[in-house]
């Protein structure tokens, strides 16, 4: 299994579309299957069209869910960081994305994102693997 880390400045954007950089990995690999997983307590991934608004209406559905506010048990960090803690139990921290050809196998309007609310650590890391034949 051939694999890379991909390192991810948060900072600009809640929601960071990986879309490019996972397709290149796998650029060339044949069929297959493409892992992409987030070993982070606090971020998760998701399939989602991005650049139509839909990364505010995720960020406003987030916020409904799990309010950023002083109400969690968890409070160490920045107001509302027990919410952070519960983000990977709505958007996982890892999705796998069929590969046809070195291509990923993503319909018409699907990307690759990390979402991460938290604002305490805009450092990420974001492994991705392949494998196939």
């Amino acid at each position: 299994m051939d694999s890379v880390v991909l390192d991810v400045d948060t900072r600009r954007s809640r929601i960071v579309d990986l879309t490019t950089s996972v397709g290149d990995f796998c650029a060339g690999r044949g069929d297959g299957l493409c892992s992409v997983f987030a070993p982070h307590a606090t971020a998760g991934l998701a399939l989602m069209e991005v650049g139509s608004g839909s990364e505010a209406d995720l960020l406003d559905a987030l916020e409904r869910l799990i309010p950023r506010d002083d109400r969690y048990r968890h409070r160490h960090g920045a107001t509302g960081h027990g919410a952070d803690h519960l983000l990977p139990a709505l958007v996982s921290p890892s999705l796998v994305v069929p590969v046809f050809g070195g291509r990923l196998a993503l319909g018409t309007w699907q990307s690759v994102v990390l979402v991460d609310l938290n604002t305490d650590n805009p450092h990420r890391q974001v492994r991705v693997s392949f494998l196939g034949d």
